[in-house]
């Protein structure tokens, strides 16, 4: 969380959506001044699960309804969490949504041969993800 990139602004953390369903909170909230979108960032200490990836969604079309301006692109939602999967890439919302996207992330400093292995883990997910193959 170090770098986000050029053109991040912090916006707001646990930032609370009120509904009619009840309340949500959305762990940190970015907005991008040169990509003119909002970038929502759910964190989780857990494995990526289906109903994680069905919040998000939520989460994007919500605050692209209430909380997006004239002008502003559609909102980015990423996942962080402590382990991905390959089939929920493949068979979730995650493999067609140009919105939504899941990253895993260490609390330690991984030895040069795991970087490796989860690099091509990772390449591979997001093959998946975008439906492109990899040779």
């Amino acid at each position: 969380m170090l770098e986000l990139g050029k053109g991040f602004a912090f916006v707001a953390r646990q930032q609370r959506i009120k509904t009619d369903m009840g309340d949500y909170y959305i762990d940190l909230v970015f907005y991008n001044y040169i990509l003119k979108c909002f970038l929502l960032i759910d964190l989780k200490s857990s494995q990526i699960s289906y109903e994680d990836v069905g919040q998000m969604d939520m989460y994007i079309r919500m605050y692209d309804e209430l909380k997006c301006s004239e002008g502003d692109n559609p909102t980015i939602g990423l996942l962080l969490c402590s382990e991905t999967s390959k089939d929920l890439a493949r068979y979730s919302i995650l493999k067609d949504s140009k919105q939504i996207y899941a990253a895993k992330y260490l609390t330690y400093l991984p030895t040069k041969e795991q970087l490796t292995a989860e690099i091509e883990r990772q390449k591979e997910i997001f093959a998946l993800q975008t439906g492109k193959n990899q040779d």
